[in-house]
């Protein structure tokens, strides 16, 4: 499952609508909406979670996967020590946030963030870039 920086994962594209990653995935194993209104889908088997904006039309804009498969340039993530993956990736900008026992590292400009717990990556989430212009670069043309 290859997490492309700026795009999206796998098959999914920012910008997607839930009727296009329906298409490519089915129904979600679970849909909810969150605080914001936005909308969630989780697929258990591929060990994502999606939200589509409520502010943007529903539009796929944040990933979140567990996936042991997920790839960041070639590189597994999930399970690895995150100091060795961050000086393996060309990155050179992390900020750091720490949560009782994770912490989130977060590259801003590919919007990448690797969560890690007791060292070792749990998860990986990506979002969609915003341009100059304040508006989503939307990588799925409706």
């Amino acid at each position: 499952m290859i997490i492309n920086l700026k795009n999206g994962i796998d098959q999914l594209l920012f910008g997607m609508k839930q009727k296009d990653v329906e298409a490519l995935y089915g129904k979600p194993s679970k849909q909810f909406n969150d605080d914001d209104g936005n909308i969630i889908y989780l697929y258990n088997d591929q060990k994502l979670r999606l939200t589509f904006y409520e502010d943007e039309d529903y539009r796929l804009g944040y990933i979140i996967t567990s996936n042991a498969e997920a790839t960041v340039l070639n590189q597994k993530v999930i399970g690895k020590n995150i100091e060795q993956i961050k000086a393996d990736l060309p990155f050179t900008t992390w900020e750091v946030e720490e949560f009782d026992s994770t912490e989130n590292h977060f590259n801003e400009s590919n919007w990448l963030i690797l969560q890690a717990e007791f060292n070792t990556i749990i998860r990986a989430e990506v979002g969609a870039i915003i341009k100059d212009n304040d508006e989503f670069d939307w990588k799925f043309k409706i």
